[in-house]
């Protein structure tokens, strides 16, 4: 039988996952903890075969987890990375289940694991690898055409964008250039620690962003810190996230 230990800081989750494994007669559940410190204790002590491991856990996730590991089982990871954990576990080494987990696929991850089993576990250069993965990558210029030329505009001298008279507008000390995408589409595109959408047609360089005024109906004011000095109105529905995002 395979010995499995279950580490993930939801108490609900764990609960449900030893319910499910409690029915493979090819695991043994030998142990489980909703605390990563805890877990890692008991993992080098027990030493699992088999490690079920959550990502996103408060204080040391996943993958620090298994970089303080002595002892290396082999992995599956329960993860709410739907849009990245694809590519990012399509390995031979460590497996993946999409929460909530589904009891085929359970029984498929288990079944890979059976034809690892007493394969020696390497994860250095592969947490390295899907920590990448699991990293959006973020461009740091944007095209601007016109006609049959096309400016690279470094996003560094952009203090936002805007939509106007239907079209998109990078606006720089020197010049707003025509950007061939909407709004929307570039706050799914750039790096979310960097531009942050005020309003249904303004995304916001924050490191443009010098004063804050409060305005009425629940809305602010932001005052870049360009040449212009250029005043936008914060919609009341954005208004606190932008505050806490700046830490006042």
């Amino acid at each position: 039988m395979l010995r499995a230990y279950v580490l993930d800081d939801e108490a609900l989750a764990v609960d449900r996952l030893k319910r499910m494994l409690a029915t493979d007669p090819r695991i043994e559940l030998i142990g489980s903890s909703i605390d990563p410190q805890e877990g890692i204790e008991q993992i080098d002590a027990l030493l699992p075969d088999l490690l079920f491991l959550d990502i996103e856990m408060p204080e040391i996730d996943g993958f620090g987890v298994l970089r303080r590991l002595v002892h290396q089982p082999v992995v599956i990871f329960t993860t709410a990375y739907d849009k990245y954990a694809l590519q990012a576990f399509e390995t031979n080494s460590i497996g993946y289940l999409l929460k909530p987990v589904e009891a085929a696929k359970l029984k498929q991850a288990v079944s890979k694991v059976e034809s690892l089993r007493g394969a020696p576990q390497d994860y250095s250069n592969l947490l390295s690898q899907i920590a990448t993965k699991l990293s959006p990558q973020y461009p740091e210029r944007i095209s601007s055409k016109t006609g049959d030329k096309a400016e690279l505009v470094d996003l560094t001298r952009v203090s936002h964008f805007y939509a106007e008279d239907k079209l998109t507008f990078a606006a720089t000390e020197s010049k707003a250039y025509i950007i061939d995408q909407t709004i929307s589409e570039l706050e799914e595109k750039l790096d979310p620690a960097r531009f942050f959408r005020v309003h249904r047609s303004t995304l916001v360089n924050l490191q443009f962003v010098a004063e804050l005024y409060t305005y009425f109906g629940g809305k602010l004011i932001v005052k870049l810190k360009d040449t212009k000095k250029t005043e936008i109105t914060v919609s009341k529905e954005r208004a606190k996230e932008l505050r806490d995002r700046l830490g006042v």
